[in-house]
């Protein structure tokens, strides 16, 4: 059998995205650039994949948010913020879908992931693959105390929503 276009150009893994889909859960997709963070959710369909939610870390800065977009505590309020849009649209759980990048523990992928569980999102997980709460807060940034200030101030705000 000739291999599927997508996988030629590794772009595709299919026995990862079929042990995804054979869960039945709605697949949150997780993808980051060199500026910015976005999660996807996504529900299997047979005429294609149908996207309910995408979430970007250039919302944040309508909250207020004037860090860098692509780092850990921006991805964990990324994190926070499509949970709490994914429980407005009455989903409650799902299974991370990394696609191809590698499940590094403590990095930014993760980092959405504890955002999403902290908003009260129901997604399969370990607790040491999240990154430690100084790191989700920006301690580790160049201006410390102005980061850890913002992401609290913007926490509070998608909490309250």
């Amino acid at each position: 059998m000739p291999q599927l276009k997508r996988r030629k150009q590794d772009r595709t893994n299919y026995l990862k995205r079929l042990k995804l889909l054979k869960s039945g859960k709605t697949r949150i997709v997780v993808r980051k650039s060199s500026k910015n963070l976005i999660i996807q959710f996504v529900n299997y369909h047979e005429d294609g994949d149908k996207i309910i939610l995408t979430v970007s870390t250039r919302q944040l800065m309508k909250l207020g948010y004037k860090q860098s977009r692509s780092n850990i505590p921006a991805a964990y309020l990324l994190g926070m913020l499509a949970g709490k849009k994914a429980k407005e649209k009455n989903i409650k759980e799902g299974i991370l879908d990394i696609g191809l990048y590698e499940p590094i523990q403590k990095s930014r992928l993760y980092a959405t992931v504890k955002g999403l569980v902290d908003a009260g999102f129901d997604i399969p997980h370990n607790p040491e693959a999240f990154p430690s709460t100084e790191r989700l807060i920006g301690k580790h940034t160049k201006n410390p105390s102005e980061t850890e200030k913002e992401v609290n101030e913007i926490k509070n705000k998608i909490l309250k929503k």
